[in-house]
């Protein structure tokens, strides 16, 4: 199933008001939360498994590129929320540059092959100059989700 198919318009934040890395990612679950697409009693397992891992490696790539990524038992289904940054935010990427888009990925434990078609999804997509470019121009969380499609 295609990444499109599990990102909702709620779940896009365009210019987020968060001050670091931590803030946005709890931001983002705050979001799948708050669209009833995650449910409430896994907001916090949410968040301590994207800070875990977060500090274990960070998960900021290259070409302003984050997908900050965590495995639970106890989801259905893949969660995804997405933040454009326009003008970057710090993540610890490996190219040493801010981050634009950050993609949040919360997935099954049990579906190892969903976690790595998905990041692969998103590495291929986000790895053309051209569609990031068209991301960040987005004026509504609408467009952003089109564009995925």
């Amino acid at each position: 199933m295609p990444l499109a198919d599990h990102l909702s318009v709620s779940s896009v934040l365009l210019a987020p008001n968060a001050a670091d890395k931590w803030k946005l990612m709890d931001l983002m679950v705050d979001h799948l939360v708050g669209s009833g697409t995650l449910s409430k009693e896994l907001e916090e397992p949410a968040k301590a498994a994207l800070v875990e891992r977060e500090r274990s490696v960070s998960t900021g790539m290259e070409q302003g590129i984050a997908v900050p990524h965590a495995a639970l038992d106890e989801l259905d289904c893949l969660k995804v929320a997405m933040a454009l940054v326009p003008g970057g935010m710090e993540f610890q990427s490996v190219d040493g540059k801010p981050a634009q888009i950050i993609m949040c990925l919360l997935v099954p434990k049990a579906e190892k092959l969903l976690h790595l078609s998905t990041l692969t999804e998103i590495a291929r997509r986000l790895g053309q100059p051209a569609f990031r470019t068209k991301l960040l121009a987005c004026k509504n969380a609408e467009d952003a989700v089109a564009c995925w499609t």
